[in-house]
């Protein structure tokens, strides 16, 4: 059987009240309260997504992560009562979407759901449509390059941001982005060959969410490894230290 969203949670209370409520707004979700059941529930169903917690009885949500980034591409938001910037760091850097705090609002939460669901979608359709061109390579950058789309690049570069999809093309190479990734690139790209300060990027990307410099630095050392070619000497996303970051195009 196949279902939109997988809560794995120990708080059997929360996730059945979230599962109910998802249901109410026609997504279809099932709920399990173990890593044991989790693994099981997946080997025997489909999901487009998970709500993933971090504590569970019998194991860690982030082992769950790291174990099922190997198999599925599926989104994973975690949904969490820590509330340290280094949990968060974690949760994002082992291959998390997203980090919501318990306690969440349902509202929320769901707008969460429905994005991501949408962005998922989106970019299935659009790779299953790449690969049954002759010349997937050339179709994509053409399909990427539309009125909607942002373009800009260096010498010998270009790079187009795709937001239907918060997807980049670099060199006719499409790059698939998480979303905080796709915001700050944005960000960067609409502050280009400006210094924008660490303030401005919480304040425009994160909105009024508080984040540590070190989930900036997370998302930053993400972009890199996906669009510079050596990630340790970046040439368009530099450093100024102290300060903020410099796209340079």
């Amino acid at each position: 059987m196949h279902y939109n969203c997988l809560i794995v949670d120990d708080e059997a209370d929360l996730a059945k009240m979230t599962t109910e409520y998802f249901q109410m707004s026609d997504i279809s979700t099932a709920y399990v309260t173990s890593k044991k059941e989790c693994f099981d529930f997946l080997a025997a169903h489909t999901v487009d997504l998970l709500l993933l917690d971090i504590n569970l009885g019998d194991g860690s949500g982030l082992e769950i992560c790291k174990a099922l980034r190997e198999q599925y591409q599926l989104p994973i938001l975690f949904i969490s009562a820590r509330q340290s910037d280094d949990d968060v760091l974690v949760a994002l850097s082992v291959g998390g979407d997203d980090y919501v705090k318990k306690p969440y609002s349902l509202s929320v939460l769901l707008a969460k759901v429905r994005v991501n669901l949408r962005r998922a979608r989106q970019i299935s359709e659009l790779m299953e449509q790449a690969s049954q061109e002759p010349e997937a390579g050339d179709a994509i950058h053409a399909k990427a390059g539309g009125a909607a789309d942002t373009e800009y690049g260096g010498p010998g570069e270009v790079l187009i941001l795709d937001e239907a999809t918060m997807s980049a093309v670099l060199k006719g190479e499409r790059i698939l982005l998480k979303a905080k990734e796709f915001a700050l690139l944005q960000c960067l790209y609409e502050h280009k060959n400006t210094i924008v300060k660490k303030d401005q990027l919480f304040d425009e990307v994160w909105g009024d969410s508080f984040y540590s410099d070190g989930t900036l630095n997370v998302h930053i050392r993400k972009l890199r490894e996906k669009l510079e070619e050596d990630p340790n000497d970046p040439k368009m996303i530099k450093t100024i230290w102290g300060t903020g970051y410099l796209l340079e195009v």
